[in-house]
């Protein structure tokens, strides 16, 4: 809808006010946000405390135009909206990001994965299906009245460009490999910008970060043979399968050694009940 300038001095000068109402305003950019995703998104969000609104950039610009909000012009890049919340930054980065749907592949799409599918039994009926399928290359057969995939397969390797044959093929079989979901660009929180690099960092993200931290060092800490109380387990066990193996090499009879060294003992005699003639 094209706006007159009275409407647009209008629209400026409200939402101005409003957005002194909110502690937190985010830059949200809708460029390549598929119109079923940014409806799921707006949906959300307005019943959240929060307000999400769209407008040229031009106008989006006069209405940043605040000195607590000038750090955000940067990022006023493209078709992009603007979020106000009473949220925390991290809580509304987390609402919008949490937003995804899954996405068909498109001819000539390049795969940012290998693209494979797994044997086994469709729900397609035998006909143009099964001409279909084995022109994406895909080894198909009838079984029961259904049509069947032979064996597992990568059709497209990461990196590569999606023919149509197997856009067409993955479609048929309901398989949506790509994903849109929502983001922010940045958040202004009082005196603090936030970046995506920053806000990712949530609870989630913390806990796998020190799971992954601490399983290198525990597998560094044994290389090195440092001890704590985090490997002591692990290095008693060693200790005593290393004292097992010595003890039984220089046939010491001792406690877990002795069943050891009877079995070696019994391995021997039947080896020499083998040598001897009957």
């Amino acid at each position: 809808m094209v706006m007159l300038k009275s409407q647009k001095v209008a629209f400026v000068k409200s939402l101005k006010e409003e957005i002194k109402k909110y502690k937190v305003v985010g830059i949200m950019p809708i460029e390549k946000i598929p119109d079923r995703l940014l409806q799921k998104i707006r949906n959300e969000v307005k019943t959240q405390d929060t307000k999400f609104v769209i407008a040229r950039k031009s106008l989006l610009l006069k209405v940043i135009d605040q000195e607590h909000l000038k750090e955000l012009e940067p990022f006023l890049t493209g078709n992009v909206g603007i979020l106000m919340s009473n949220k925390s930054s991290f809580e509304l980065f987390e609402m919008v990001s949490s937003n995804k749907i899954k996405l068909l592949a498109k001819p000539n799409q390049i795969a940012d994965q290998d693209l494979s599918i797994e044997a086994g039994e469709t729900s397609l009926q035998p006909g143009q299906a099964v001409t279909d399928l084995k022109t994406a290359g895909i080894d198909v057969k009838i079984e029961k009245g259904k049509v069947t995939i032979s064996k597992s397969k990568v059709l497209v390797k990461k990196g590569d460009k999606i023919s149509v044959p197997i856009s067409k093929a993955l479609k048929m079989l309901d398989i949506m490999p790509f994903e849109a979901k929502g983001s922010v660009s940045a958040i202004k929180e009082g005196k603090l910008l936030y970046t995506p690099e920053v806000l990712m960092i949530n609870t989630t993200y913390v806990s796998q970060e020190m799971g992954r931290i601490f399983s290198s060092a525990y597998v560094l800490s044994l290389e090195l043979g440092v001890v704590s109380q985090y490997n002591i387990d692990e290095f008693i066990r060693r200790a005593f399968v290393a004292a097992i193996s010595v003890g039984t090499e220089a046939k010491i009879p001792e406690g877990e050694v002795i069943p050891k060294l009877l079995g070696l003992a019994s391995s021997a005699a039947q080896n020499l009940d083998g040598m001897v003639t009957k």
